[in-house]
């Protein structure tokens, strides 16, 4: 019998009731698993369940990004990589709904089982990886800044709250140099935004993104202006990224980005706060990073699948 271990989050999003647990097991089970859960009790612990456990046929994530994010660093960390699994059950669910997840967690469950396995590229950030989205700069703090409690009371209009809050705060802009495909360019920006997802903070930037093309989404926007970031955001929504005024776009495998001095403020990495202040980053891809999907996206995020 094949074996699963699902390593779950007990404070996602308003949606996962540990007496449920049950079900999902049942549902695991059907699908010709031997299956365990294990909860995470701090930040962290999913990175250092997947990185310790065992082989297993699966490892799920049932979390929000964050959890996934970890299970990835884990597994990234072991000589003998597992198959993922993600069933989002977090506030924004970015990776989930790009995914072609909804909701219903019991469907979520049967729809990925009876997907496929995929190699997926997984961006790493001065070696540390991201599943979907690294930023710096305006509003790119509000992910990791947002207090879980206001999280979990009112679910993704909590970033909302303290995005507006945020947008009356004085704009600080960088002074950057950054190398990529043999070009250097050094200027003033507002944020920074590097993906392999084409949809981030609930919004779809992206209109044509493979998350197995060994490249990723690169933006900088020069904005200083409060209003002019606010529409050149709005912008990224409606129209492709290298069209919108503002906007320094690229399709990259690899960047080097310095800053002229140490910013104060972290990098925001799948949501999450970056440990890592350096004054230098390289962003590189990490290939052929197995996750069992549901079949739903998969010829629209994939390439020669």
């Amino acid at each position: 019998m094949k074996t699963c271990v699902v390593i779950y989050n007990p404070n996602s999003g308003h949606s996962l009731v540990k007496n449920n647990l049950s079900q999902y097991k049942a549902i695991i089970e059907k699908f010709g698993y031997s299956v365990s859960f294990i909860g995470t009790e701090y930040a962290g612990h999913a990175k250092e369940i997947v990185n310790h456990i065992g082989y297993v046929d699966l490892v799920m994530s049932m979390g929000g990004d964050g959890t996934f994010n970890e299970i990835v660093n884990g597994n990234l960390q072991r000589k003998k990589r597992l198959v993922l699994a993600h069933i989002p059950v977090g506030t924004t669910n970015d990776v989930g709904a790009m995914l072609g997840y909804g909701r219903d967690i019991a469907k979520n469950i049967k729809d990925c089982l009876s997907g496929d396995i995929i190699k997926m590229d997984i961006p790493r950030i001065n070696g540390r990886p991201f599943v979907y989205v690294a930023g710096f700069g305006k509003f790119l703090n509000i992910p990791y800044e947002t207090p879980r409690n206001l999280k979990k009371k009112i679910g993704h209009a909590a970033y909302i709250w303290m995005g507006l809050k945020d947008f009356f705060k004085p704009t600080k802009n960088y002074k950057v140099h950054y190398e990529i495909d043999g070009k250097k360019v050094e200027g003033m920006y507002s944020f920074v935004l590097v993906s392999s997802a084409t949809r981030i903070a609930g919004f779809n930037f992206y209109k044509d993104v493979k998350l197995n093309d060994d490249t990723f989404e690169v933006l900088f926007c020069t904005y200083t202006k409060r209003l002019d970031i606010l529409r050149a955001m709005g912008m990224l929504v409606r129209s492709d990224a290298e069209h919108v005024d503002g906007i320094e776009f690229y399709k990259a495998s690899e960047i080097k980005i310095t800053f002229d001095k140490l910013p104060k403020k972290a990098w925001c990495v799948d949501g999450e706060k970056l440990e890592i202040r350096n004054k230098t980053y390289t962003i590189k891809n990490e290939k052929d990073v197995e996750i069992l999907i549901p079949k739903k996206n998969i010829d629209k995020l994939f390439i020669n699948k």
